[in-house]
């Protein structure tokens, strides 16, 4: 049993999000960032624009999904309508 749930803590994840809403690039960035730095993710932030932002993280799969939660309440200047989510290898 124990070793089930050290190997399921090491399950590691890997996802590029786009979301949509009204997106201000430097605000989300930079939360998207410190969020990924909390959860210890790797993070490229990709293309944005006012209406979208792309992200790829990296790192335990739990904690990607707590990042894609946070990012969805965005920054208190963003407004995220729609998220995206792409496995990647």
């Amino acid at each position: 049993m124990q070793q089930a749930d050290e190997r399921r803590a090491l399950l590691l994840d890997a996802a590029r999000f786009t979301f949509r809403g009204r997106i201000d690039c430097d605000s989300f960035a930079e939360f998207a960032r410190h969020r990924a730095a909390r959860l210890d993710l790797e993070i490229c932030v990709g293309d944005c624009d006012p209406t979208s932002a792309t992200l790829s993280v990296r790192g335990q799969e739990a904690l990607v999904d707590m990042f894609e939660m946070a990012c969805s309440l965005g920054p208190y200047d963003c407004v995220v309508l729609d998220v995206e989510r792409r496995a990647i290898a």
